[in-house]
């Protein structure tokens, strides 16, 4: 870590803002997702501040931000309402172990073999099932056990009101549609002197405002007077927990989900910037200590989180250190003015996470599927978001990677890809004969990372006798990045579909 470096002035002053915007998206956010997930809002915020202090500190990405992640609302929800808050310790400190453990063993890579179109179907699922079971909240009520009984449940809320007779449910639905509104408007029409102020925020703000000049009578967030007073380490019997069959396997599905969200938001925030790319396994080993750390606190789990890492971006951050100053202004205003956070009612944070979730579901994702590489992997897409939302979060996932190892089949007799790096005099060259598919991922996404920048380059695909989906993501994103950087690549051999994408 470059510390002299972080704290140099131009470089400071650009963290030092970036951090605070951060904070402004963070802060609703990890009380929302908390409220998700059925825990105290007061989890999230601990879960925040531990991604900024310590996970931003170590992490292998320097510009992603971790904390409370809208990906695994829905499988901590089912988990508290099961087991209770208290089973949450014994899991995220066996998913933050076999973190750890997956990034020293170099195990990176193969959580970015996960096919996109898997990994987007899963997170749509989830964003369904936040929207249906938030939409709730909006009425002051609490969601119900399983998201196609949220949905069902929804018709009879909206019919249900009666606004010539206004009441509590009535209000709150209100303050939901204000918060909602607020922040859709601000976010369409805001001043370009204020693009930095996120939506979300505007959305708490008016909403709590209205709720407070108009003296409603809705239900408002809890926190404790003191936020140390939350931190609730693991009790007797702790580690007897963590071998229950049905806590063990929790554990290993959230290892595998924060992990698979993690490297897909820090492959992501790489393409938004020229800085230092990201080490996948160091990235992985900080996301364990964090959550081991979460375990220990009674907190939720993290991940790395593309919603805040784009706004750290995007607001101008250099290092690391915008990161971990977003953990030190939560701590520092949870801990001055908890008072503040008691007056937001519950319904708008139910408003920021329906937003959150919607914008989860992204169609636009499973149209570029079906546009750019057929019907297979567009299946694969909606397979995922459908059985997430039928049935469970680990099923969906399952069964979307079991559909991706359809894409294989015809080239079942022919794996094997080969590839051969040719140093010239004048170029160096990079050959790959075979077939790339996810299997073949880490071993191509290592040989491209390692790559020098020092003379030109020759990529050689005319041996390659297959492509599927995955690893063209891969290629079409290095190549955009590697030429985006000012750094060419000669092409020769290109397959049609790899084609259309870096056009």
């Amino acid at each position: 870590m470059n510390l002299p470096a972080m704290f140099s002035g131009k470089t400071f002053v650009r963290d030092f803002t970036a951090s605070i915007v951060v904070f402004l998206v963070a802060m609703p956010l990890c009380m929302g997702i908390a409220v998700a997930s059925g825990a105290p809002p007061e989890k999230g915020l601990i879960t925040g501040i531990i991604g900024g202090l310590v996970v931003g500190f170590l992490a292998g990405s320097p510009l992603q931000v971790s904390g409370p992640a809208a990906g695994l609302a829905v499988i901590v929800f089912e988990l508290v309402r099961e087991h209770g808050i208290a089973a949450l310790a014994p899991i995220l400190v066996l998913a933050g172990i076999l973190q750890f453990i997956a990034g020293s063993l170099k195990l990176g890579g193969w959580f970015r073999a996960i096919s996109p179109a898997v990994v987007h179907g899963m997170l749509a699922g989830i964003g369904a099932l936040i929207v249906i079971g938030q939409f709730h909240v909006l009425f002051d009520a609490k969601p119900l056990s399983h998201g196609l009984d949220n949905l069902a449940a929804m018709p009879g809320r909206l019919f249900g009101l009666s606004f010539t007779d206004a009441t509590v449910t009535e209000l709150a639905f209100a303050i939901g549609l204000l918060t909602i509104g607020a922040m859709l408007l601000w976010e369409k029409f805001r001043p370009a002197s204020m693009k930095l102020v996120p939506g979300a925020l505007v959305g708490v703000l008016v909403a709590t405002l209205a709720a407070y000049f108009g003296g409603l009578d809705v239900a408002r967030v809890s926190v404790p007077a003191s936020i140390f007073a939350a931190v609730q380490p693991p009790g007797e019997g702790f580690l007897a927990q963590i071998f229950q069959p049905s806590l063990l396997a929790t554990g290993f599905a959230i290892a595998f989900i924060a992990s698979a969200e993690t490297l897909l938001s820090a492959a992501a925030v790489d393409r938004m910037h020229d800085g230092p790319r990201t080490d996948y396994n160091k990235e992985l080993r900080a996301q364990g200590v964090g959550n081991l750390l979460c375990g220990l606190a009674g907190a939720l789990p993290m991940t790395g989180v593309i919603v805040r890492s784009s706004a750290n971006v995007q607001a101008g951050a250099q290092t690391r250190l915008s990161a971990i100053l977003h953990g030190a202004w939560i701590l520092g205003f949870v801990a001055l003015l908890p008072w503040l956070l008691r007056e937001i009612p519950m319904a708008a944070l139910g408003g920021i996470l329906v937003v959150t979730g919607w914008r989860l579901v992204s169609l636009s994702h499973v149209r570029h599927l079906f546009h750019n590489y057929g019907a297979l992997p567009a299946a694969i897409w909606v397979a995922t978001f459908a059985t997430v939302v039928a049935t469970d979060l680990l099923t969906g996932v399952l069964v979307g990677i079991g559909l991706s190892a359809v894409e294989i089949l015809p080239q079942i007799t022919k794996l094997r890809l080969k590839v051969d790096v040719t140093e010239e005099s004048d170029a160096r060259e990079i050959a790959l004969a075979g077939a790339a598919t996810f299997l073949s991922l880490p071993k191509l996404s290592k040989v491209l990372d390692e790559t020098p920048t020092d003379r030109p380059l020759r990529l050689n695909l005319r041996q390659m006798s297959a492509i599927d989906h995955t690893c063209s993501e891969l290629l079409a994103d290095w190549l955009q990045r590697r030429r985006g950087a000012g750094f060419p690549v000669e092409l020769t051999g290109m397959p049609l579909k790899l084609r259309r994408l870096v056009a």
